[in-house]
């Protein structure tokens, strides 16, 4: 089944969100139609529509840094002439003057599926801003790659909240950037003038593969819908001295350190019995990001079965194998991180101190699963209000 993006919806059948206003857009390179033509181009060609500004949130707006807490600065694109706020540099939200010749923002941003993600916050951010000088939002909505379904891992608590994680959300939420801005509009009490354009022909347990739509890559280390599915649980290796894979030709499907022995490792996995997956052994040289230039033994994770894979407990469980190997070398990174000074980066990651304070205790991953519980079942009750599939 084909699916008909926000974007082409809007285009087609609702253009009397546009007319008439100044339209600001906030986008990145991901931002495209069917054809892979970008909603910039689309918009600002189009004889009814007026465009005054343009802004991007992490990895620019169009996807000018490689790194993540890569910062980068205003400047006007070459194309249209138009101004290009950042809005990941010394301000994360839109200023009054950034939105002052706008009467409505359009939002078109694919996320992946993790709370972790930050483009759901730019988003957010952007909601706020708008509600104080009362400029209308429109988000066009986009899958979520990793299916709509089903839902992950512990909740934020709302003492860790940060720039990956502002809300009561798990690890994989199972919402689209629509739903999601629904749910932060009303239950985060946002509350500004929002309208979202959801997509056709999307239903709730497609993969992105399943969509007929092209992916083109949301940020540079995340190359495709094969990462985006591993990524909720092997993103936690960012807040440690592991290598989630950044710098090699896979990253967060590989993972690994220099002190570590994949004969070693593979019997620990084997032993979490993990479903839906396969780990192979590998020795991989960084050439970027943590321990670069250094050979480090570890594993690729191979799934086997997307619908029963859960991307949150596999890498939990990863990771408790790898620090059970050597415990002295096993690391929690200090912050800062994602501009947050203070609390660990692994515990704004899981939204929680909780996690890393059982790990800590020696408790295994079916009772550290299970600590999750109550709070998950809460949320999936309340989501389920905000539905649009």
């Amino acid at each position: 089944m084909n699916v008909i993006p926000g974007l082409e919806i809007l285009l087609r059948d609702r253009l009397d969100l546009l007319r008439g206003k100044r339209i600001g857009i906030l986008s990145n390179p991901t931002s495209v139609d069917r054809g892979l033509r970008h909603i910039v181009d689309l918009l600002w060609n189009h004889r009814e529509v007026v465009v005054t500004a343009l802004m991007g949130p992490q990895h620019g707006a169009r996807g000018e840094t490689q790194d993540n807490m890569i910062e980068w600065r205003d400047y006007r694109d070459s194309v249209t002439s138009l101004p290009v706020f950042s809005l990941y540099s010394h301000t994360r939200r839109p200023t009054p003057e950034m939105l002052g010749e706008i009467d409505a923002l359009v939002i078109d941003l694919q996320d992946v599926g993790a709370r972790i993600y930050t483009y759901v916050y730019s988003m957010a951010m952007a909601m706020e801003a708008c509600r104080e000088v009362d400029v209308e939002v429109i988000v066009l909505d986009r899958p979520n790659p990793i299916n709509g379904a089903d839902v992950e891992g512990p909740v934020l608590e709302p003492g860790f909240s940060s720039f990956v994680g502002l809300y009561p959300l798990p690890i994989r939420h199972g919402l689209t950037i629509a739903e999601l801005a629904r749910y932060f509009n009303e239950e985060m009490g946002i509350g500004c003038r929002l309208e979202v354009v959801p997509m056709s022909g999307w239903r709730r347990h497609m993969f992105f593969a399943e969509t007929g739509l092209p992916w083109v890559i949301p940020s540079p280390n995340l190359p495709t819908p094969d990462t985006a599915l591993v990524y909720p649980g092997v993103v936690l290796f960012e807040g440690t001295n592991l290598s989630e894979g950044r710098g090699t030709t896979r990253p967060f499907e590989l993972s690994g350190a220099p002190w570590v022995r994949p004969e070693r490792l593979l019997p620990l996995l084997e032993d979490l019995d993990l479903d839906s997956v396969t780990f192979r052994p590998v020795f991989t040289v960084p050439t970027f990001h943590k321990w670069a230039g250094d050979l480090l033994g570890g594993v690729q994770i191979h799934v086997t079965d997307r619908r029963n894979f859960k991307p949150f407990r596999t890498g939990l469980g990863l990771l408790l194998a790898y620090r059970s190997l050597d415990s002295d070398r096993f690391e929690w990174r200090a912050p800062p991180y994602e501009y947050e000074f203070e609390k660990l980066p692994f515990d704004i990651l899981c939204g929680t101190d909780s996690i890393r304070l059982q790990i800590e205790a020696g408790c295994d991953l079916e009772s550290i699963e299970s600590s999750w519980k109550a709070d998950l079942d809460r949320f999936k009750r309340i989501r389920s209000g905000y539905l649009l599939y």
